[in-house]
């Protein structure tokens, strides 16, 4: 019985860290694991809160490939493809907003 309340004990005090980590969008992690973001929770999670406001799953995903190679984004800013050009703003008006949202 002492063994079913220690471990009980044990997964209630560690849900709260591992929801956390399993609710992290693609924003955030990527953030978290950049030279710039890591260790900083609060921006990381700042940021994603305006990925989820300004930006579709595909393109949160496709953002986040950006922290780990900066060039690809150059190479959707040059593209000459019209999908290429419609993310470009959507990816602009997002960084403009958590710029202004989480600068503080």
């Amino acid at each position: 019985m002492k063994k079913h309340l220690i471990l009980a004990t044990a997964i209630s005090l560690a849900l709260p860290f591992m929801a956390s980590a399993v609710q992290a969008g693609p924003i955030e992690r990527a953030c978290m694991r950049s030279e710039r973001g890591s260790g900083n929770r609060g921006l990381c999670g700042c940021i994603q809160q305006v990925a989820d406001q300004t930006l579709r799953g595909g393109d949160q995903r496709r953002a986040a490939s950006f922290f780990k190679d900066p060039d690809r984004a150059q190479d959707v800013k040059m593209s000459k493809r019209d999908a290429d050009d419609s993310f470009w703003e959507r990816y602009q008006a997002f960084g403009e907003q958590a710029e202004a949202y989480c600068a503080g």
